[in-house]
């Protein structure tokens, strides 16, 4: 299968959304990937709710929504309500981290587990049944156009090989830093799933850079 790409929409124009989503639309793109940061389980603050409303009647395309905010189970079904269709949450943020898997599988939505770049792979030994998706974070999360983390193709290797050996059909995602140089690299390692804002939206040539993206098979 060839890798997916889901564009981050934190690198794109925010003065002309409209314009933005339309070209995600009618692009190559397979997922729309949208960075929902509150201030404090990162320093930074992107959007929430009034943006995804509004932008879901632009799309058909899955909108993958990370939860980079402290205790997301308040949230959950307000963003299902918004549109989501992947919602990804933390280990870092909850406490009750099955549960709250279970809770957006209830909902409908597919499921989705972060790990930031500290965080070993063995911490999601318990939860992976309950798990449609695990994002890895190359780049410490909060701000766009950081540089990958060598270590982190080390963590997809060992998450794809403990998916295989459990039979679970997890899907890997990653994010932070991917750029045409790298990618192949990523993929190789294991990843299905890879998650690009700067170097989509900032690209001269958006199409060209998102087909090299897919292309690193």
């Amino acid at each position: 299968m060839q890798n997916l790409i889901a564009p981050s929409l934190l690198a794109s124009n925010f003065l002309d959304l409209e314009s933005e989503m339309a070209w995600l639309e009618n692009s190559k793109a397979d997922w729309v990937h949208l960075d929902v940061m509150d201030g404090v389980f990162v320093p930074n603050i992107s959007f929430g709710f009034p943006i995804i409303q509004a932008i879901r009647s632009k799309s058909t395309k899955p909108f993958d929504t990370h939860l980079m905010i402290v205790d997301p189970d308040r949230y959950i079904s307000r963003f299902v309500e918004a549109g989501s269709d992947h919602i990804t949450v933390h280990l870092e943020a909850c406490p009750h981290l099955y549960r709250t898997l279970q809770l957006i599988r209830e909902l409908k939505a597919k499921s989705g587990v972060a790990l930031n770049p500290h965080s070993p792979v063995s911490l999601l030994h318990d939860v992976l049944e309950m798990a449609d998706l695990v994002l890895i974070m190359s780049v410490n999360p909060g701000f766009g156009g950081q540089k990958f983390i060598p270590h982190s193709l080390k963590k997809i290797e060992e998450l794809k090989n403990l998916l295989v050996k459990e039979g679970h059909n997890t899907v890997i995602e990653v994010d932070g830093g991917i750029d045409e140089k790298n990618c192949k690299d990523i993929v190789d390692a294991g990843a299905d799933i890879l998650v690009a804002g700067t170097t989509i939206f900032h690209s001269s040539d958006r199409d060209l850079s998102l087909s090299k993206l897919k292309g690193s098979k």
